[in-house]
């Protein structure tokens, strides 16, 4: 079986939304999928199914959290906001990032 082009590294969805929610402020769900996919250049696509559970376990761990509100379309929606330990894990969670791909980098550069 082959990848689809929206098949993300595990925790790489987490850290998207951490870096969306820091970098853009409070968002709703729609947004910050809609955001993580422009950033991407249209290399994925986000659908409900993968951006509302990600949202929720974010929130469970205390990383983000939500409140209700009403979007541009004057919808009730939840808007989620990074917290004081998101902001703390986001730093975390790109320091793993830089160090694995590191380490994929000086493996897929080894000559044998």
């Amino acid at each position: 079986m082959s990848k689809q082009k929206s098949d993300l590294p595990y925790g790489a969805l987490d850290l998207f939304i951490l870096r969306t929610l820091d970098t853009m402020g409070p968002l709703h769900g729609y947004n910050i999928a809609r955001r993580i996919e422009q950033a991407a250049g249209g290399t994925m696509r986000l659908s409900q199914g993968a951006i509302y559970p990600a949202l929720i376990r974010l929130e469970q761990q205390g990383w983000v959290r939500a409140a209700w509100g009403v979007s541009e379309t004057n919808r009730k929606v939840k808007i989620y906001e990074l917290t004081r330990a998101g902001a703390r894990q986001l730093r975390v969670e790109i320091a793993n990032w830089e160090q694995s791909t590191a380490l994929v980098a000086r493996f897929l550069g080894a000559r044998s």
